[in-house]
């Protein structure tokens, strides 16, 4: 028995205009990889939650591919659109954690997509000429002002660009969410959160420096040179 086999069919729909009928498929192939997962979902199972025959799907996209490639470009687009609220979170420790919560949340909550936008999306050549990498650059650009911010009030370190704090701070995510995605953990999102603005809010930020051992010892002989007596100078003639 295939897998097609094992989607229940719908009964088709009224006849659809074509953007209804788009929409239709958009959001039966949505179902239908939250439930496969990319590697198993086929067309067949695309057409049986739309109520449609194959043929009608390939009106519309060339193959799998392009479909659910459209169905993640939407997802993302959701995301964005969503508020982070990141304004009324206050001090950079809580903003860190705040934006570490709501990407850690995402991936909890929608695995198959951003398998997928990881897995078969990143990776793909033409990726920085795709929509996915400028909707990649406006989700991850917060956390590049809320370090640029920091830095500029002198509460972090001005010697780590935040470039590189914003690969940190997603590579931490994306290595520690890692085998979830796989389906072979399990991670905790607030217990995830807490550490990863903790290490970067820790590492970065500016401390008054506490005198060493050495700094000490040489106050207190600058104290006893200025309290012994000044030589006589000695007249050579």
């Amino acid at each position: 028995m295939s897998d097609s086999d094992n989607v229940r069919p719908i009964r088709p729909r009224a006849r659809l205009g074509y953007d209804a009928r788009f929409t239709a498929i958009l959001a039966a192939a949505r179902v239908v990889l939250a439930e496969k997962g990319y590697e198993k979902t086929v067309i067949a199972d695309i057409a049986a939650q739309a109520g449609i025959v194959e043929g009608t799907i390939y009106r519309y996209f060339k193959n799998k591919r392009e479909l659910l490639v459209k169905v993640a470009e939407i997802w993302f687009g959701e995301k964005l659109s969503e508020n982070s609220h990141l304004d009324s979170i206050p001090g950079t420790r809580h903003k860190l954690r705040h934006l570490a919560l709501r990407t850690l949340s995402i991936i909890r909550s929608d695995p198959v997509l951003s398998r997928f936008l990881l897995t078969e999306l990143r990776p793909d050549p033409s990726y920085r000429t795709s929509p996915f990498f400028d909707l990649n650059r406006r989700f991850t650009h917060e956390i590049v002002e809320v370090c640029r911010n920091a830095i500029e009030r002198g509460e972090f370190r001005s010697d780590v660009s935040p470039a590189l704090l914003r690969d940190m701070f997603f590579g931490c995510i994306e290595h520690h969410t890692w085998a979830f995605l796989r389906g072979e953990g399990d991670f905790s999102v607030e217990k995830a959160a807490d550490g990863i603005a903790d290490v970067i809010y820790r590492g970065m930020v500016v401390t008054s420096r506490e005198p060493s051992d050495l700094d000490a010892i040489a106050a207190r002989l600058e104290r006893i040179e200025s309290l012994l007596p000044v030589p006589p100078k000695v007249n050579p003639n």
